[in-house]
């Protein structure tokens, strides 16, 4: 259940953020080859000077930071496609320069990641972690 976690130096609306968080499932599902129940985002949005990155000398054209929590087993093509997925799509969907973004992925095994039915596997491809709680 990858947690998937955006922060931005500004402020979005309702319907940024619902276009946004499906873009981003539907990008995660087809880079890492799973599913779309289990994917976990938050958004988070902070002031123009309270999110900062040392090498973004103009803020106001905008900062995003990204930390991902996924499972292991990915190779580093994947993780830096996914990456660079996400780098795009923000520049997208708010404009922000792909020089003003910072993207961490931390590796976990399968079984750190629980719902209430159950913890996941650890990941193959092509698979949905969730097809038999459907």
């Amino acid at each position: 259940m990858p947690h998937l976690q955006f922060e931005f130096n500004r402020s979005l609306t309702d319907a940024q953020k619902a276009a946004f968080a499906e873009q981003v499932r539907t990008l995660f599902s087809q880079v890492m080859d799973t599913g779309t129940d289990h994917i976990s985002i938050s958004i988070r949005e902070f002031g123009t000077y309270n999110l900062s990155i040392g090498r973004v000398k103009e803020p106001e054209k905008g900062v995003a930071v990204v930390n991902a929590d996924i499972r292991e087993g990915r190779t580093m093509e994947k993780r830096r496609a996914l990456t660079l997925g996400f780098m795009e799509l923000i520049n997208r969907s708010f404009n922000i320069p792909v020089t003003n973004m910072y993207v961490t992925l931390t590796e976990h095994k399968g079984e750190d990641f629980h719902l209430f039915e159950k913890y996941l596997a650890s990941w193959q491809t092509g698979e949905d972690p969730l097809a038999d709680l459907k």
